[in-house]
C-alpha cells in the first residue's frame, strides 16, 4: 500500500473501491485497521480512503508533533494528491474533530461530513480519563490490563457478556503488529484537549449526518446531539446496542446509516 511525504510525515494510506470518495479518519490511538468491520460493505458502493494519521500506525515518524489541526491538514493533503475536488469525510471519536476542522477551514474540499461518537468537544472528564491512560502506560501497567480498562468505556454492556469476544478482542489489540508508542499516544490526547470547535460550528455548510452510539460513555448521544445540532440542517441517527465502539459492535446497522445518507446525498 502506498505512502506520499505531505507536511513532515511519510503517511501512510490504502483505496478500497471505486465510486465517490469517502475518506475515514480515525480515533485516539486508532488508524486505517480501524475500520475493517465496515470496510467491505461501504467499498462496494464507494471509493474509500483510509490513513494513519500522524502519531499511529504506518505513518511515520511516530515522535512528530502532533494537532488536530495537522492531521486535519495531512488529511486535505492527502485528497489534494489524489486530485479529487471533493469528499465526504467521516470521522470517528478524535477522528471528528479532525473532520470538523477540515470542515471549517477547507470547505471547499468537503462536499458531506459524517460525525461518529464524537462531539464539539472533550469534556474535562475525559481530558482527565485519557492523561489517566497515558500514566497507566507510563507507569508499565501491563498491556493486558490497560486495553481490559480502556475497553470498560468503548463497549456496552452487552459485549462483556461475551468472554471469549472479549479476550480475542484483547489478544488482537496487544499482538497489533504497528502499536503506537507512548509518546505518540501522550501527544494525540494533548492534540484532543486542546480542540473546541463550538463558537465554529454555525460556520459549517456540509450536509452533516451526526451518528451516536446509544450507550456510549465517553460521548453521550444527549450531548453530542444538542452541541452538534449547531451544525445547521444537521441530522442525527443514534444506533441501538453500541457504545463507543458503534462500528465494532453495530456495523451492519452504522453501515446502512452511512449509506442511506450517502445515497440520499448522491439521487
Amino acid at each position: 500500500m502506498p505512502n506520499i511525504l505531505v507536511n513532515g510525515v511519510d503517511l501512510y494510506y490504502e483505496i478500497h473501491g471505486e465510486g465517490a470518495p469517502l475518506v475515514l479518519i480515525a480515533g485516539l490511538a486508532s488508524d486505517s485497521q480501524s475500520w475493517q468491520p465496515i470496510l467491505n460493505d461501504l467499498s462496494r458502493s464507494y471509493c474509500v480512503i483510509v490513513f494513519d494519521n500522524r502519531g499511529s500506525g504506518r505513518t511515520k515518524p511516530q515522535s512528530i508533533d502532533t494537532s488536530i489541526r495537522q492531521i486535519a491538514d495531512d488529511c486535505i493533503a492527502l485528497v489534494k494528491y489524489l486530485g479529487l475536488s471533493s469528499v465526504t469525510l467521516l470521522g470517528h471519536s478524535m477522528g471528528g474533530f479532525v473532520a470538523l476542522d477540515c470542515a471549517i477551514r477547507y470547505p471547499e474540499y468537503v462536499s458531506s461530513l459524517i460525525l461518529a461518537g464524537t462531539s464539539a468537544y472533550n469534556s474535562e472528564r475525559n481530558n482527565a480519563l485519557f492523561l489517566d491512560w497515558v500514566s497507566y502506560l507510563e507507569s508499565g501497567m501491563e498491556l493486558e490490563y490497560w486495553f481490559r480498562n480502556i475497553f470498560y468505556w468503548l463497549f456496552s454492556e452487552r459485549f462483556f457478556k461475551d468472554q471469549k469476544a472479549l479476550n480475542e478482542a484483547v489478544r488482537l489489540a496487544i499482538e497489533y503488529p504497528y502499536p503506537q508508542s507512548i509518546k505518540a499516544f501522550e501527544k494525540q490526547v494533548a492534540a484532543i484537549k486542546e480542540c473546541n470547535f463550538l463558537e465554529r460550528l454555525p460556520d459549517i455548510k456540509s450536509k452533516t449526518l451526526i451518528i451516536c452510539g446509544k450507550e456510549d460513555l465517553l460521548f453521550a448521544p444527549e450531548e453530542s446531539i444538542k452541541l452538534l445540532g449547531a451544525i445547521s440542517g444537521s441530522m442525527f441517527s443514534v444506533i441501538e446496542n453500541a457504545a463507543h465502539a458503534l462500528f465494532m459492535e453495530n456495523p451492519k446497522a452504522v453501515t446502512y446509516c452511512i449509506l442511506n445518507f450517502l445515497d440520499t446525498r448522491r439521487s
